[in-house]
């Protein structure tokens, strides 16, 4: 079987050391290219993680509020009452709203934490990665040129 003219006639292989300037630039362009759309997927993909922390720390503000007001109202005048039959009234009163406010602490607590841990929403890994990338690409300069 004898080959296809039309095909493209295969191409030696070329070392580093024998490509021209204008070769080593194109190359080196073209994966500076590639790394930065990875170093961009990196930051996005990181951004969407600390976002996520965010909304998760909102979510437990969110039930914080939400427990402290629903609960408040329906668990206040049976605790009141129920206390009231031990110590005065007003005790039974006070009493009751300083477990409500302890309970309110803990959850705010909890709300701080989630939103500290996705704090601040900048992509510090894929940063330092760039860094270390725009280091790398430095080095193989100085080594290309020596």
């Amino acid at each position: 079987m004898s080959p296809d003219p039309s095909a493209p006639a295969p191409r030696p292989q070329v070392t580093s050391e024998d490509r021209s300037l204008s070769e080593l630039v194109k190359a080196l362009s073209d994966q500076s290219s590639r790394l930065a759309r990875m170093e961009v997927e990196l930051a996005k993909a990181e951004v969407g993680e600390k976002g996520k922390q965010i909304g998760l720390g909102a979510g437990a503000f969110g039930g914080a509020g939400a427990l402290g007001f629903y609960a408040l109202g329906a668990l206040t005048a049976a605790f009141i009452l129920a206390l009231a039959e031990g110590v005065a009234d007003w005790l039974a009163a006070l009493i009751v709203a300083l477990i409500y406010a302890a309970i309110a602490g803990i959850l705010a607590l909890l709300g701080k934490q989630r939103v500290d841990a996705g704090t601040p929403p900048v992509p510090e890994r894929a940063i330092e990665s760039s860094k270390q990338d725009v280091e790398a690409a430095k080095r193989g300069a100085k080594e290309a040129r020596a």
